[in-house]
């Protein structure tokens, strides 16, 4: 059953009729919120009319009146709460926000790799056979369109001519060292990087969710923050496990991301404005609650929430936090810390 306040009255030790005894309890909470109890008699004991909703953490004021006498007594009963002055907060990196709307976004995760851009690159090979006198180009060197790559003598006219790069880019393959005969064959492959492929696989059941154009977060060791793109193509065929792919094109200038390396990433399916949200980092677990420490002056006490839709920043709210409260965001587990060495004990 839900918690309420449960009372038994005595005198030296006898038990008093809950009909001869009226009752009133004042929880006052953090900001000043009070919950005004009255009792009634139930079998032998008095009932609260109220329900007690978490967090139980607040300053009891009890009257209770018997034979025309009225007593009265205060007590704490704190749990979940702490206090931390600004100068100290501002140490620890403790950052807060104010709770509100927000977008969440419903994202399907998936994973994939960095591919070459293959319509970026180019197999160069000589106009003319004949013996090759020079290279001036090696595996991994920048180049230009118009560098020069190579010198060849013309096998037909013993004329030599200058093969050159047709695009910008890296030399990925070289096939020609002087002294050869280029016989047809490709002597060079020059790859564009300023762009890279990320193929992302997905399975069957997903496919009917995304679509070219779908925007998607992808997140590399190669980048500190998350890189956005969308889904340029899905690939007419699947893989050997089943799986269809979605390719991404990305920017590439700065060369920093290498093809083969491993991602993951969060295709966006849907988008849904939310009237309360908090930012999921600020997110910690109180006994069997999810919570988050919702501020007060100098004082923190936990928030147990009811939660709704989630995203990867995101967490609907769907009870335990009034819109407009002020909770912390960054650093959360250092409340979470000094809130447990306390050591405080819970009750029902």
């Amino acid at each position: 059953m839900p918690p309420e306040y449960r009372a038994w009255a005595t005198v030296n030790g006898a038990p008093v009729a809950p009909t001869d005894v009226t009752l009133n309890v004042q929880l006052t909470r953090l900001g000043g919120i009070v919950d005004d109890i009255g009792f009634s008699p139930q079998g032998d004991a008095l009932r609260g009319d109220m329900v007690i909703y978490e967090p139980h953490s607040f300053s009891v004021s009890v009257t209770a009146t018997h034979a025309g006498a009225t007593h009265r007594w205060t007590y704490d009963s704190f749990e979940g709460r702490t206090m931390i002055e600004p100068a100290v907060r501002e140490a620890l990196g403790i950052a807060t926000e104010i709770a509100g709307p927000a977008v969440i976004e419903e994202g399907i995760p998936v994973y994939g790799r960095i591919t070459a851009n293959t319509e970026a690159i180019s197999h160069v090979s000589a106009r003319f056979d004949g013996r090759i006198e020079s290279v001036s180009a090696s595996i991994g060197e920048r180049v230009s369109a118009g560098d020069r790559l190579a010198q060849v003598e013309s096998n037909q006219s013993l004329t030599p001519f200058t093969v050159t790069a047709p695009i910008d880019g890296i030399i990925t393959e070289r096939h020609a060292g002087p002294g050869e005969q280029t016989a047809g064959r490709e002597l060079f492959t020059i790859t564009d990087t300023s762009t890279v492929w990320v193929d992302l696989a997905v399975f069957p059941a997903d496919l009917t969710r995304i679509n070219v154009g779908s925007a998607v977060r992808i997140n590399t060791a190669l980048a500190e923050q998350p890189l956005e793109g969308t889904i340029a193509m899905i690939l007419p065929a699947v893989t050997d496990n089943q799986a269809a792919i979605a390719r991404v094109v990305l920017d590439n200038t700065d060369g920093r991301l290498l093809p083969g390396t491993w991602v993951s990433a969060q295709i966006k399916v849907a988008e849904y404005e939310v009237p309360l949200a908090v930012r999921r980092e600020g997110l910690q677990s109180f006994r069997d609650f999810t919570v988050v420490y919702a501020q007060i002056g100098d004082e923190f006490e936990v928030r147990m929430l009811e939660m709704g839709r989630q995203s990867d920043e995101w967490v609907e709210i769907l009870g335990g936090l009034a819109p407009g409260t002020r909770y912390v965001t960054e650093n959360s587990y250092i409340l979470k810390a000094d809130v447990e060495k306390d050591g405080a004990s819970h009750d029902h």
